[in-house]
């Protein structure tokens, strides 16, 4: 169960997703338990949305939200007491703690589904249901249906409207509140730190992994259950491989290594890049790729504002990422014009003017920097809520969290830029929350400036050489 569980959190989002409803029946699945190999199972993780409504975390379980039942608002169909198997695997809450601690208004065992779900789907208009990602999740639910419907000639009307809870569930999520930032700003700071920590224990021939392992340890001993993605911690060449994963590359002396790695809390992830040296020391090369991605984060977290379409930021770093690899010699041409080129090739592309598999693209910021400057953030790394309203980017909103980490990737066997940059991967990457006035840069406390990093480093190795 996931520490400061607070049901009170639950109890507010429950009644704000049935305010914002139509009246009818809200019908939620529990994630499924995944197999690993043999008889072993991946690590539990609760579906978001689910949690979000119910903080409840068993598997196999099942929630319905029902806006205008006179008793049963919110009912929990739980995986029932065993003592037996609970010598195994651990305690249940069953129907009776379902009820207690998680305050729902009805709950009943897993094998009640078949017999009770339909009798809380006669005489609703309206089913809320998610289909589309689980095939017998999909068929469970028109069966339900189905047997209401053959109860026509008792008088008994079936749902003939079918919605998508996820229109109101993400927008909820979207905007952060005080329940949602009490465990963000925990996950930041545990992260923030964690960071820190493998920053000050790094040293040439050192290998990925231990880095990682640095990251983690803290993580975990400060409070965090689980990471919230999977790590990358990659050295030298390997941060110029955006979704690295192997982690099982020595440390060399001058190169940078860039890790990409966050912790959870309470079911809500931070999401943290930073990059540092491997002997404590930027190189003139390093610290000028590095500045540049600097500049162009904060002038993009500057930019995370109210009303601010959502793109703006981006092409913020964009802007200032190419003006700097103009300066560096990574490109040629006057900046302005550089990003103006690719804007151009992508709308010809989007309309079909040019075919990227026939027609060459021209060379432009897209080289060596590929991705977008961020996405939304809270209980999914890559969180939900949609990015656009129509045609437009949306406006940002206060609430909102997002990702800020734009990059510079040079590859090591290009041949077409200045030596010394070649095998240089930088991204720095913080989580920013929107606010009525500057933004709030959740992940503030993970060392950034060049001058933070190589201080903590070497604080790090002075206290490492003190322990000896």
């Amino acid at each position: 169960m996931s520490h400061e569980f607070k049901p009170d959190i639950f109890k507010r989002r429950r009644a704000e997703f049935m305010k914002r409803m139509q009246p009818g029946v809200a019908i939620l699945p529990s994630a499924p338990e995944a197999r690993r190999n043999n008889d072993v199972y991946f690590e539990y993780r609760q579906d978001s949305d689910f949690y979000y409504l119910t903080g409840f975390e068993e598997p196999g379980s099942l929630c319905l939200l029902i806006k205008d039942h006179p008793e049963h608002k919110f009912i929990l169909f739980v995986p029932p007491r065993d003592p037996a198997m609970e010598i195994w695997h651990g305690r249940r809450a069953g129907p009776d703690g379902a009820k207690s601690r998680y305050h729902a208004d009805a709950a009943y065992t897993i094998e009640e589904i078949e017999k009770l779900v339909p009798d809380y789907l006669k005489n609703q208009q309206r089913i809320y249901a998610h289909f589309g990602d689980d095939d017998k999740f999909d068929e469970r639910v028109m069966g339900w249906l189905n047997k209401v419907r053959a109860m026509k000639r008792l008088g008994i009307n079936a749902p003939t409207e079918m919605h998508d809870p996820s229109e109101i569930i993400h927008e909820m999520r979207l905007v952060k509140t005080d329940d949602d930032l009490l465990y963000m700003r925990k996950a930041s700071k545990l992260g923030a730190l964690a960071h820190r920590a493998a920053m000050a224990a790094t040293r040439p021939g050192m290998y990925e992994y231990e880095v990682q392992a640095e990251f983690e340890y803290h993580a975990k001993r400060g409070g965090s259950l689980r990471l919230g993605y999977p790590s990358i911690v990659a050295s030298g060449d390997n941060a110029n491989i955006l979704h690295y994963r192997e982690n099982n590359a020595p440390l060399n002396d001058g190169d940078l290594i860039l890790m990409d790695a966050g912790c959870e809390y309470g079911m809500y992830t931070c999401d943290i890049t930073r990059c540092w040296p491997t002997n404590g020391k930027f190189s003139e090369a390093q610290k000028e790729v590095y500045n540049w991605v600097l500049k162009a984060q904060l002038a993009s977290i500057d930019m995370s504002r109210v009303g601010v379409a959502w793109q703006d930021p981006h092409w913020k770093s964009v802007e200032v990422l190419t003006e700097g690899m103009v300066a560096m010699g990574l490109l040629k041409g006057d900046p302005k014009q550089i990003v103006a080129t690719q804007k151009q090739w992508d709308e010809d592309v989007k309309n079909k003017k040019k075919d990227p598999k026939v027609d060459k693209a021209p060379k432009t910021y897209r080289e060596f920097y590929m991705h977008n400057t961020g996405h939304w953030l809270g209980m999914d790394v890559h969180d939900v809520g949609r990015y656009r309203d129509g045609e437009a980017w949306r406006p940002l909103a206060k609430g909102n969290v997002l990702t800020v980490e734009p990059g510079i990737y040079i590859a090591a066997e290009r041949d077409d830029v200045p030596k010394k940059y070649r095998g240089i991967g930088v991204r720095i990457e913080d989580d920013v929350l929107v606010t009525d006035g500057v933004p709030e840069v959740l992940t503030k406390d993970a060392p950034k400036t060049v001058e933070e990093i190589e201080k903590v480093m070497a604080e790090g190795k002075k206290a490492m050489a003190g322990a000896r």
